[in-house]
């Protein structure tokens, strides 16, 4: 269609059908209707998002309540087990002894007992002496024996000796034993002597070792003061505190050698306890100057004279 202005110029116009108005309005329509549905959907979808998030945080929330319920289960199905598994009674613990030295729980070997000895054997000439050899008997049941032994060598002593574990522990006290609790006698320890040399008396060749005459002083049986036997003794001379009662024929009662920290050789104090066997009026060595067995003096021992009373 053309249309004429007022200025004389013609204008073009396309015109729309009525049916070609109807689609664009539908399509408008449809177009409006889509946008209302997106509108519409996403707060849904902001809703499932929150919706999500909240299981999640709840999920985490519940993670250590779950491991812990996890844990008590598989401890309940522990115990469960245990409790029906047979069960073994352990053998009942041995009680712990107390600690003791060697020296006082173990008895002396025979070879050991005889190694006592060896110093004993190699200082002396059996072909030219009258002791006894160095050897160490079989063991019996018979009280302890003790012997003193006067020594007139190149200074005179005393010959202190007791029995233990098969050998005579001897000393040397070179005034003598004592009878005054107030006197302490100097006690030399020399080497172990055999038991066989409590029974010797007589004079030992010019040369060898210890040479000189020798009179049996005194002579009997002895215990541990404290009546535990030999384990008691044994602990007595290792700790170097031996106390012992003597049952002699000149000595008698309660006595102690103490151990002195002294370097060289042992030396020890031979001390007499308070008892009704005590006295510092009397002297012993000044007192009694025969033998117990022969009766004889040192004199008559070193020329060889004949007994003067029977041997017991």
């Amino acid at each position: 269609m053309v249309f004429a202005s007022a200025a004389g110029m013609t204008t073009t116009s396309r015109t729309t059908s009525p049916r070609g108005r109807a689609t664009k309005g539908a399509a408008a329509a449809k177009t409006a209707r889509k946008r209302r549905t997106a509108a519409k959907k996403k707060p849904a979808a902001k809703t499932a998002a929150a919706k999500t998030a909240r299981k999640r945080r709840t999920a985490a929330k519940k993670t250590p309540a779950a491991k812990k319920s996890a844990t008590l289960n598989r401890s309940e199905t522990a115990k469960r087990s245990t409790a029906t598994m047979p069960t073994t009674k352990a053998p009942p613990a041995k009680k712990a002894r107390p600690a003791q030295t060697a020296a006082v729980t173990k008895k002396q070997p025979a070879a050991n007992q005889a190694r006592l000895l060896n110093e004993y054997n190699a200082k002396r000439d059996f072909s030219r002496t009258r002791e006894p050899q160095g050897v160490v008997p079989k063991r019996q049941t018979r009280a302890l024996q003790f012997v003193v032994q006067k020594h007139e060598a190149s200074h005179l002593h005393f010959d202190f000796r007791l029995e233990l574990d098969g050998v005579m522990k001897s000393w040397a006290v070179p005034k003598g034993p004592s009878l005054d609790p107030g006197t302490r006698r100097l006690a030399m320890e020399v080497e172990d002597h055999p038991i066989s040399y409590n029974s010797f008396e007589g004079t030992i060749p010019e040369g060898e070792y210890g040479g000189g005459s020798v009179m049996l002083w005194d002579r009997g049986s002895y215990a541990a003061e404290d009546g535990g036997g030999v384990a008691s003794l044994r602990a007595g001379y290792a700790a170097g505190e031996l106390k012992i009662v003597l049952d002699g024929e000149r000595l008698r009662g309660g006595w102690v050698l103490v151990r002195m920290k002294r370097p060289g050789r042992p030396q020890w104090l031979l001390i007499k306890h308070r008892d009704e066997h005590a006295s510092d009026k009397t002297d012993p060595v000044a007192r009694e100057t025969r033998s117990v067995v022969t009766g004889r003096s040192m004199a008559e021992i070193a020329t060889g004279a004949a007994p003067r009373k029977r041997a017991k």
